[in-house]
């Protein structure tokens, strides 16, 4: 009987001077095994790369409109947030997000990220311009675009000249029609931008030459095989 007392008094001592035994179902704050563990389990592991989902490639974001909301509740008044944003890679491809959160960089990184998932190609002359002139209509807003020389820069206002930035558009001449709202606006620019076309997607669709389509615009065979080399996309 001694002798087991003995045992027991000794493992406990082992047990003490050792590791600290664990706390709970699944493990203490630093075990890493438990369920509630930060590292371990089913927690949240913080070495995570969030995923490139645009290649590496740096964007230009614009921050369009941010709007607050009030709620009154028992307690006092509960704010929310609600940003628009506008993104684009400067080389032609761009989107709009909207997001909505109790704090403003939350909503703005919501915004952020639905503005990358619903990016678009927009066909460009040289780099700088649009091919032909739009127009995009949504709820009261009517919007008008209008390719320009090069030297105009961008006739824009508000929401619209962000979305012209982010694209990569130099030059251009717009118009606003029946509403200042912002959201209107940028989703009636987006629709207009959704038409442009280019002379080679053109060609390629009705099985011409670039240079066929544009003699048919009166201009001479050198001038318009001069013009269609030039024509990237």
């Amino acid at each position: 009987m001694a002798d087991e007392v003995q045992n027991v008094e000794g493992a406990a001592e082992a047990t003490t001077e050792g590791q600290a035994p664990r706390r709970g179902r699944g493990g203490g704050r630093d075990g890493g095994a438990g369920r509630g563990g930060r590292d371990g389990g089913r927690g949240r592991r913080d070495d995570r790369r969030p995923r490139d989902e645009d290649g590496g490639e740096e964007l230009i974001e614009k921050l369009v409109h941010i709007n607050r909301v009030s709620k009154t509740v028992k307690g006092g008044k509960r704010f929310g947030f609600a940003a628009l944003v506008v993104v684009g890679d400067g080389k032609g491809r761009a989107g709009f997000g909207h997001g909505k959160a109790r704090e403003v960089p939350e909503a703005i990184s919501k915004a952020t990220a639905a503005a990358k998932k619903s990016m678009i190609r927009v066909p460009l002359r040289d780099g700088r311009t649009l091919h032909h002139d739009g127009r995009g209509h949504f709820g009261a807003g009517l919007v008008t675009v209008r390719s320009a020389p090069a030297g105009t820069g961008i006739i824009a206002g508000g929401p619209m000249r962000a979305v012209f930035e982010s694209l990569g558009v130099a030059d251009v001449v717009t118009k606003s029609n029946g509403t200042s709202n912002p959201y209107n606006m940028i989703r009636a620019t987006f629709e207009a931008l959704g038409e442009q076309t280019s002379p080679k997607s053109v060609a390629q669709r009705r099985g011409k030459k670039v240079s066929d389509l544009i003699k048919r615009g009166g201009a001479s065979d050198r001038a318009a095989e001069a013009e269609a080399a030039a024509v990237t996309e």
